[in-house]
């Protein structure tokens, strides 16, 4: 057996309930924090999030470098060198073809931008030919903003159906309140940290939210399965014995998670690393909330627990 493995101990007893009251007050200051950082000046569409193509609009040149295949790091260092901003640059279709896109800056001309990348890219690929080039306006990019912060919002409130189905519905409010936790927090890290705001960022946000009410249903499962085994533990040792016992599977698969997107975030590209941070992140703070944020809402509201002593089993009749 791979001996590091033993470091994780087999059972562990810490009082996490202790913490709470600590942990409210922290996590209180770090979403006003957010909020305030992400939602200040307050000017459309993205407020204190630097938005990208998707949401403040900009150019797409579809192009080809038919018969050869398309350098695709050729392509976008040459758009970084332009100061363009947010650049996006990806494979589409056959091998020589590729899809662009950047932003216009501010005060120039879109036609004039893009004739300039066009040129940009014909020197540095050699023979380009440019099947289409497309403005995406303020207007579309809005729409896009408003249907990336519905799917999110949508996203929440099926949470919040299921939860109370499968639980109560304290249990389903304690997951939403930590699911709000983490999607804020989230935009905080997005802000504070001057990542681009995009449709990419807006799905790293959706897994953020699908992993941490996975982490939370893990543990709300063990909590029902303790309540009716231990009928008369008080209800803050119930929930720390529940947290304590799915703890190693929490870390384990965390760290797993981290270990794959720290490799995405060297590996992958400077496309691809700012969603691995964010990502990392959001598995951070969604263990973090699964145990002091949703389970604290559970010890405020409380829960009902059936004090009938379990009906004993009776012994099977033998057939002759």
């Amino acid at each position: 057996m791979w001996p590091l493995i033993k470091i994780l101990p087999v059972k562990t007893n810490f009082a996490f309930v202790r913490f709470a009251k600590f942990a409210a007050v922290l996590s209180i200051v770090m979403v006003l924090a957010s909020l305030g950082r992400a939602l200040f000046p307050f000017e459309p569409p993205c407020g204190g999030l630097s938005c990208g193509i998707d949401f403040k609009g900009g150019t797409v040149l579809e192009l080809s470098t038919a018969p050869k295949a398309v350098d695709l790091g050729a392509v976008r260092g040459t758009l970084e060198r332009m100061n363009l901003g947010d650049v996006q640059v990806q494979a589409f279709g056959a091998d020589s073809s590729a899809l662009v896109r950047f932003q216009t800056p501010e005060g120039a001309s879109p036609s004039q931008t893009a004739d300039r990348v066009k040129a940009a890219l014909t020197q540095s690929l050699g023979k380009v030919t440019f099947a289409r080039a497309d403005v995406v306006g303020p207007k579309v990019s809005g729409e896009l903003f408003q249907s990336g912060l519905m799917a999110l919002g949508l996203a929440i409130g099926l949470m919040l159906v299921y939860i109370w189905f499968r639980f109560e519905l304290q249990f389903g409010v304690g997951a939403v309140v930590a699911l709000f936790h983490d999607v804020i927090l989230t935009f905080g890290i997005i802000a504070f940290a001057g990542f681009e705001f995009s449709l990419t960022t807006v799905a790293a946000i959706l897994t953020i939210i699908g992993y941490s009410m996975n982490d939370t249903v893990v543990v709300f499962d063990r909590l029902r399965e303790n309540l009716r085994k231990y009928k008369r533990m008080p209800l803050r040792e119930v929930i720390d014995l529940s947290i304590n016992e799915t703890l190693s599977r929490t870390v384990i698969t965390g760290l797993t998670a981290i270990l794959a997107l720290g490799g995405l975030a060297v590996f992958g590209g400077s496309s691809l690393y700012s969603m691995s941070l964010i990502l990392m992140f959001g598995i951070i703070i969604g263990t973090y909330s699964s145990i002091y944020v949703a389970a604290p809402v559970i010890l405020l509201w409380g829960v009902k627990r059936n004090d009938e002593e379990a009906e004993p089993l009776k012994p099977a009749k033998v057939q002759p």
